[in-house]
């Protein structure tokens, strides 16, 4: 299902292209057929075999496709047993990590954050919210014997971080990352039933990597928001203002800044390759986000690390292509 999605991707890409340049290929031809590819894009869905609670799993499917594209391709290429139990962990994540965005009111974000602490407390009480995705966490929970305690660590993170959003050190950033990020990838190698020391500390470092990121790509969203959330210690190591930040600063100081983070994140990336050979083969799967890992950071390294550059904001059309040679290779 996942090299129909990937080939269909490049397909369409590579159709929109000849739609553009060659004017014998009618508008309504091009709609048409771009519109079959979408429907033939989307039916490894439509072929999974008919469940209880196939209405639940597509929610968590089409909430994780929408909001962490990345991981949604990541996830197609898990092992079957471990797919649906995946995005049941994944959406658990989406849905925990909008709190802050989706909520202007801090106080309404921790009333939401406590609903998830709660559903915690049921879903091991076997009593879990009927809520799409605690249904799904539920029955991962059931099917995979996942430890409660990577759940509340993500939660309790995040409540720190509403309550106080801003970081100072890098080092605070890598700390939210291993409790969040680092977590997700606890519970995705519980789900393929691995328990493994090394395999353990290379899903750390890549989730620090995560992070590291998910913090650098969204510079350009929260500088529109007259936000940022990059390192304070680093800025101030620069000498830039939050002001420059807000504006979209193109000077050698702040692509410094950036180039300072994105180090950290590329450190840990290359952290989690050296463990490769140590760790189980069948826990190469999960690592496979080092792929759009390292997409990112070589695109940033090729725009000399102008955060805000066009071409970082884009979707990468390539990466299913990427993501299924790594596979093929063995992850990382």
């Amino acid at each position: 299902h996942f090299l129909k999605t990937c080939l269909l991707a490049i397909k369409e890409t590579l159709l929109k292209r000849f739609c553009w340049k060659n004017n014998s290929f009618s508008m309504k031809r091009s709609a048409s057929v771009l519109r079959i590819i979408k429907n033939r894009q989307y039916a490894w869905k439509r072929e999974r075999s008919s469940s209880a609670g196939s209405s639940t799993v597509d929610y968590c499917i089409n909430l994780v496709k929408k909001y962490d594209y990345e991981n949604y391709l990541c996830n197609l290429l898990l092992p079957q047993e471990a797919r649906v139990s995946s995005f049941a962990i994944r959406s658990f994540n989406v849905e925990t990590a909008q709190v802050g965005e989706s909520v202007t009111e801090k106080q309404t974000a921790l009333m939401r954050m406590q609903f998830w602490s709660d559903a915690i407390e049921k879903i091991y009480k076997d009593a879990p919210p009927q809520t799409p995705v605690a249904l799904e966490l539920w029955r991962a929970v059931q099917k995979h014997k996942l430890s409660k305690r990577w759940l509340n660590r993500i939660l309790e993170e995040r409540k720190k971080n509403l309550e106080n959003p801003s970081n100072k050190t890098i080092e605070e950033v890598e700390k939210y990352s291993e409790n969040t990020v680092s977590s997700i990838n606890y519970l995705l190698l519980e789900s393929i039933g691995v328990k493994d020391l090394t395999a353990d500390h290379a899903a750390s470092h890549l989730g620090k990597c995560q992070g590291i990121v998910t913090l650098l790509r969204a510079v350009p969203h929260h500088a529109q928001r007259r936000r940022t959330f990059l390192p304070q210690q680093t800025l101030i190591q620069h000498s830039v203002a939050e002001e420059e930040v807000f504006r979209g600063c193109k000077e050698k100081k702040m692509l410094d800044v950036i180039y300072d983070i994105a180090s950290v994140a590329n450190s840990h990336l290359e952290k989690a390759r050296s463990m490769k050979k140590d760790v189980p083969k069948s826990t190469h799967k999960v690592f496979l986000p080092a792929g759009a890992m390292e997409q990112y950071l070589l695109g940033l390294q090729k725009v000399d690390f102008n955060v805000y550059h066009s071409s970082l904001q884009q979707r990468n059309n390539w990466l299913p292509w990427t993501l299924w040679k790594k596979k093929i290779m063995g992850g990382f």
